[in-house]
Parts: C-alpha cells; structure tokens; sequence
C-alpha cells in the first residue's frame, strides 16, 4: 500500500520540521547548524506541500462526476 508509507512520510516529514523549528526558535544554534537546519527544513517543507498538492489533486479527481453517472453535491455545513 502506497498510500499509508506516503501517509507515514508526510507524518514524519511534518514532525522533523516542526522539531527543526522548535530547534531554531531556541536561538542557541551556531550559524553553520542554523544554515544546516534551514536547508533541511526548506527540504522537508517542500516534500510535505508536494504531498499536500498530490492529496488535493486526488481529492479533486474523486469529486469530478463520472461520465454518464450521478453528479455528487459537495455540501459544507455550517
């Protein structure tokens, strides 16, 4: 199953970065660890709005009627 290791990755992904966030906040980093955690963060962020783009790119296939089928209303309650 495909989906639950990109579901799994996106999830560790989103972890990593919020602890390479929390690390940089601290302020007690050197320039070069700061340099080293920004590029790998950049690297993590850019890996989850790719996960992101491909979950909404499915959601939108998955609205779309079918040829000749019955057409779904998407409704959101408020």
């Amino acid at each position: 199953m495909a989906t639950v290791g990109k579901e799994a990755g996106f999830e560790k992904s989103l972890e990593e970065l919020e602890q390479l966030v929390e690390r940089m906040e601290d302020g007690e980093l050197s320039l070069e660890q700061s340099l080293r955690t920004y590029e790998r963060g950049i690297k993590l962020a850019r890996s989850c709005q790719k996960a992101l783009d491909e979950a909404e790119q499915r959601v939108e296939l998955l609205s779309e009627p079918d040829e000749g089928g019955p057409e779904f209303e998407t409704r959101v309650e408020e």
